[in-house]
């Protein structure tokens, strides 16, 4: 039996955000909701995405 996980939380620690397996921002072998988050919030960035308030 295989299972196929669709959603997963984003890599990044502080951030809240749950992503498509298939669609987030892949860097250093994780899925990331986006390029702020995959970038380690090179410069202080936030995802922006509704809700969440990570800036690494």
């Amino acid at each position: 039996m295989s299972v196929e996980v669709e959603m997963v939380k984003c890599a990044c620690a502080d951030c809240v955000c749950v992503v498509s397996a298939s669609k987030g921002v892949q860097a250093d072998g994780r899925v990331f909701c986006g390029d702020a988050c995959a970038q380690h919030h090179d410069g202080g960035a936030g995802c922006d995405h509704a809700g969440c308030t990570c800036h690494g």
